[in-house]
Parts: C-alpha cells; structure tokens; sequence
C-alpha cells in the first residue's frame, strides 16, 4: 500500500498546528512541507522556524521539499528545525552528490526532486546518496494543477534504475483517486496530495480515497 503524504500547502494556514494533528489523526503517513523561495519557483511558503513550531504537534515524518535556488544553505535551517526528509531539487544544485552528502550528515535522510522535463538519467551517478525520489507530476510552485501523464513513464523508468536498493519513488502534482491508482501501479511508494486530501475537510474519508486503487 502506498504512503499518504499530504502537503500543508492546502491547510488552513491560521490553524497549521491543528491542521498537522488532524492529518495524523485522519491517517497521514507524512507530512509532506513545500519550501518556497519565491525565485526557483513563482510562490512563497514557509521557513524553518514554522517546521520548528510545529514539529511539537505531530511524530509524523516531516518531508521537507526544497524548491528553493541555495538548497545547500537552507540544509542546516531545517535539520535543525525537525525535518526527517530534505529534498533538494537536481536542477537547483551545482554540486548535487556533495549536497545530498551534506543532508545525511545531518542524520536527515536525502531526497532528489525532478521537474517533468528533467531527465531521471541525472539520478544514476548518485542512487547511493539517496533515500528518496521525487517526482513532479506538475510544475512546481502552485497547488491545484493538472497530472502532467508523460510522468507515468518516468516513475516506471526510475522504478528499473533504482532496482534493489532501499529508494522510495514519491510523486507529488494532481494526485486524486484516479491518478494515484495510474501511479501506484507505475511503481511510487509515496502519493503527495494536498487538494485531495483537503476538499471539504473530510481528511480520513480522502485520504483512503486515495488507497482505493
């Protein structure tokens, strides 16, 4: 069964404190954080002192998605601050195997993300430095979109390049019921959903919508 990790990019975020103990409690695997910088993509998010804030609400794994222009410098902020999972995106990086290096010195485990038109061939020289793959199925920087399908067969190619090692296949970008069956079926271990997972506020009943494939 696939992992539900919902992104708080869809909470209310007055109340984020609540919103992250009502997700655990609806069924969440991991709380999926979307970190913004306003320059590598179009939005603005969150810093690491709300990470911080709310790290005391929930022992869910914190996935912390760097979609951010200096990954390496914002690595220590969010170790520090409760992150489990940093992952930085490979077109953001000069020096990608040095900084997923730096993650795991932290004790925080690596991830990688792609954007659609990146190819996952970048990946082959780095498999040992990661715990994580992440695959956007959108373009990154706003919630809402459309499932981009040419995606599907960049999970199942990542699925044959990772082959035995221990490397979660995570896809994030217009997931729904429909979709996270196409993914799961793909090869992914972890679905991000923030729409889906949000729409009326019935967080349990959507999130094992999710799980009915």
């Amino acid at each position: 069964m696939v992992k539900i990790a919902p992104s708080i990019l869809s909470a209310d975020f007055a109340n984020l404190g609540r919103e992250v103990e009502a997700l655990e409690k609806a069924g969440a695997d991991i709380i999926h954080i979307d970190v913004m910088d306003g320059n590598f993509v179009p939005n603005l998010t969150i810093g690491p002192c709300v990470v911080k804030a709310l790290r005391r609400y929930t022992q869910l794994p914190f996935d912390v998605h760097l979609m951010v222009k200096n990954p390496e410098q914002m690595i220590p902020w969010f170790a520090e601050a409760g992150a489990d999972i940093i992952t930085v995106h490979a077109e953001a990086c000069k020096h990608l195997d040095k900084t997923l290096a730096t993650i795991r010195e932290y004790g925080v485990k690596a991830g990688v993300s792609l954007n659609p038109a990146t190819n996952e061939d970048c990946l082959r020289y780095i498999l040992d430095k990661l715990d994580l793959i992440l695959i956007m199925s959108v373009n990154p920087g706003f919630g809402g979109q459309s499932f981009i399908k040419s995606q599907l067969e960049k999970i199942t190619s990542v699925k044959e390049l990772i082959g035995n090692k221990k490397i979660e296949i995570e896809v994030d970008g217009g997931i729904n019921p429909m979709t996270a069956a196409e993914c799961a079926a793909a090869g992914a271990d972890i679905l991000v959903a923030g729409t889906a997972v949000f729409a009326g506020g019935e967080y349990q009943k959507n999130i094992n919508n999710l799980r009915q494939y």
